[in-house]
C-alpha cells in the first residue's frame, strides 16, 4: 500500500523512524532494522549481536506473564 507510514523503532538510541523510505538500515540474521542515522547504523553493526539480545532480552520481559526471574533460584 502506497502512502502508509509504519513506525520503527531505531534498535540503538530509541528513537521512532517514520517509515523506512530513504532511512539507513541494516539486516542481521533475517530480520531488517531500521535507524534515524548513518551513525547509529554504524553503532548497530558494530555490536549488532548485543543489540539483537536486547530486542529479545526486551521481549521476553513484554511476553512473560508475572515476573521475570534473573539469576538461578
Amino acid at each position: 500500500m502506497k502512502g502508509v507510514q509504519s513506525r520503527h523503532l531505531d534498535p540503538v538510541c530509541g528513537r521512532q523512524v517514520e517509515g523506512p523510505d530513504g532511512r539507513p538500515s541494516s539486516e542481521y540474521k533475517k530480520r531488517r532494522y531500521f535507524f534515524c542515522s548513518e551513525r547509529c547504523r554504524s553503532t548497530f553493526e558494530k555490536q549488532a549481536e548485543r543489540f539483537r539480545l536486547n530486542d529479545l532480552a526486551r521481549a521476553g520481559a513484554l511476553l512473560t506473564p508475572g515476573r521475570v526471574r534473573w539469576g538461578i533460584s
